[in-house]
């Protein structure tokens, strides 16, 4: 490439990673004990399970069973018997609940895809209408019904009432000394700031765990079950993230695509988020490989490729086969013949499985629509709001990743989930425009500096001759309708699985987490550092 050529290349610093080789070293662990123990602790859960369920005044506590096994990151050991006492407990009561835990019952059903009405929420409002300040008195049940309301969907109007009612009651409490103490106004202020609705599972799980063994009334058995099958889990996702760190050291970006991001630790992180159960580790794998090549198309067609490579790569994609390399600039062969490759490595175990249609559909999802945006950005064109919507919305990245989650999640994947997820359903839609929404908000004065594609922030800004504070308002008042929207389709999607629903609900959750405060994806804080570490790194003291 010629030195002029270089010269009118975009241009992106970007942190190297702050992984090294950690990962590229793993030795196996003999954990047969570990296993053997874990299985006799399941079965004891199971007869608690079922011994609570024989009973409907047991009935309440059953509920806080299933709540701690979810918190605890142990809910995929029972599966069937959650899912089956969750039905039972519905089927004999139906919208009339009235066994206690109310914010608990409701909570857990609507997690379950069981559409629960809200209307049960109005028992606690006084004769004007109001939500009562007697309940105000109970500081967990305040905290139990803000997390219930977010749960919420449009036009949920009692949900919305006892979302702003909680919010300012629990912020009010967190700051009276003479209620509350340093560790439980800690606790309200993290919950409010992020809902259960919305954190990671496995981090969640983490942090789960240390809170309930400080309970004087925790379950022995549960605790133990939950740190073992923690180390577990750890062992299996610790060996899957050397594995991807192999492929990702072959390909040698720091010398072959010095502008890219080398985030494959964090693409791993971002697939364990999206699942992390034994059964989805060829899934898991193949994800991190897929996030880590959108990352490198990303930053390709954003941050170092002229317009004119840009358009040549474009058709190239659209071709989809090894001839195409041979009209690619040089840099741009590896990244296409890796692409090629990777499908390719699938293709095998998508005939066998029978998922070819969803197979090809995600291939499809990955041919860039990043060409609009190099176009408006060569032309100086900013775009309105809907114009913005109507493209950035599609590179957000959703529908790849998600039909890219369900390859290799084997016989979940019915011929009725196939068509549904090539006909690109609102749930794919939504994980993008929270993508989008969330990213464009962190990160929207970096694209002025580098003249991407304007952010939505920006687009409003123009279009409204509004405040940066009046147009961030405007995309988060979006990104919380967005969440209503993942909650209906969650919950009427009856013909799904519900492991698939969970995995857009856990990939939006993923989204949350790197960007809701800065782009933790591009730039790795002593945050996500942690994380990884606590997730990937140290196992738990039994």
């Amino acid at each position: 490439m010629s030195s002029k050529s270089e010269a009118f290349r975009p241009f992106r610093s970007t942190s190297p990673s702050v992984w090294g080789d950690a990962f590229l070293n793993y030795d196996k662990e003999d954990l047969g004990e570990v296993e053997q123990i874990v299985e006799e602790l399941k079965e004891q859960v199971r007869k608690d399970i079922a011994a609570s369920l024989e009973n409907p005044k047991e009935h309440a506590n059953l509920l806080k069973l299933i709540d701690a096994i979810q918190r605890l990151g142990i809910s995929y050991y029972f599966e069937n018997e959650i899912a089956n006492a969750l039905e039972h407990v519905y089927e004999a009561s139906g919208d009339d609940w009235n066994g206690g835990v109310t914010f608990i019952w409701f909570r857990l059903l609507r997690q379950q895809g069981i559409y629960v009405s809200c209307d049960i929420f109005n028992k606690y409002k006084d004769h004007h209408g109001a939500f009562k300040e007697t309940l105000t008195n109970d500081v967990e049940e305040m905290l139990e019904l803000y997390e219930a309301t977010c749960l919420r969907v449009q036009g949920e109007v009692v949900l919305d009432e006892a979302l702003d009612f909680t919010l300012t009651r629990l912020a009010d409490i967190a700051m009276d000394p003479v209620r509350c103490n340093s560790a439980l106004a800690a606790h309200i202020h993290e919950t409010l700031e992020t809902p259960l609705h919305k954190r990671l599972p496995r981090l969640e799980a983490l942090s789960y765990i240390r809170f309930y063994e400080k309970q004087a009334s925790h379950d022995q058995s549960l605790l133990k079950l939950a740190k073992l099958g923690f180390n577990l889990l750890q062992s299996l996702h610790k060996s899957e993230l050397n594995q991807v760190s192999k492929w990702w050291k072959g390909i040698d970006v720091l010398k072959n695509l010095p502008y890219a991001r080398d985030r494959i630790v964090e693409s791993y992180f971002w697939a364990f988020g999206v699942y992390s159960e034994p059964r989805y580790s060829l899934a898991r794998v193949f994800l991190a490989k897929v996030i880590q090549m959108a990352t490198i198309l990303d930053d390709t067609y954003d941050a170092y490729a002229t317009y004119e490579e840009l358009k040549i790569f474009t058709e190239a994609v659209e071709r989809w086969c090894i001839t195409s390399l041979d009209g690619l600039p040089e840099y741009m062969k590896l990244i296409y013949q890796v692409l090629l490759d990777l499908y390719q490595e699938m293709e095998p175990i998508m005939a066998k499985e029978e998922l070819t249609p969803l197979f090809n559909r995600s291939k499809e999802f990955l041919k860039p629509s990043y060409m609009v945006e190099a176009k408006w950005v060569n032309e100086g064109h900013i775009p309105t709001i809907d114009e913005h919507a109507s493209i950035a919305f599609a590179t957000g990245g959703g529908s790849l990743m998600i039909s890219s989650c369900y390859l290799g999640m084997g016989d979940l994947i019915t011929s009725e989930s196939i068509k549904w997820a090539i006909s690109e359903p609102p749930l794919f839609k939504a994980t993008s425009a929270i993508g989008r929404l969330l990213n464009d908000i962190v990160c929207y004065k970096r694209s002025q500096e580098r003249k991407d594609l304007p952010s939505i922030v920006e687009c409003y800004m123009k279009q409204h001759e509004a405040s940066q504070e009046e147009a961030i308002e405007f995309v988060r008042k979006q990104i919380e309708d967005v969440w209503k929207d993942i909650n209906r389709e969650s919950l009427v999607c009856k013909h799904i699985p519900r492991p698939l629903i969970m995995v857009v609900v856990n990939a939006v959750r993923m989204l949350y987490h790197l960007y809701k405060y800065n782009d933790s994806f591009s730039e790795v804080g002593e945050d996500i550092k942690n994380h990884i570490n606590s997730c990937f790194t140290y196992a738990i003291s039994i």
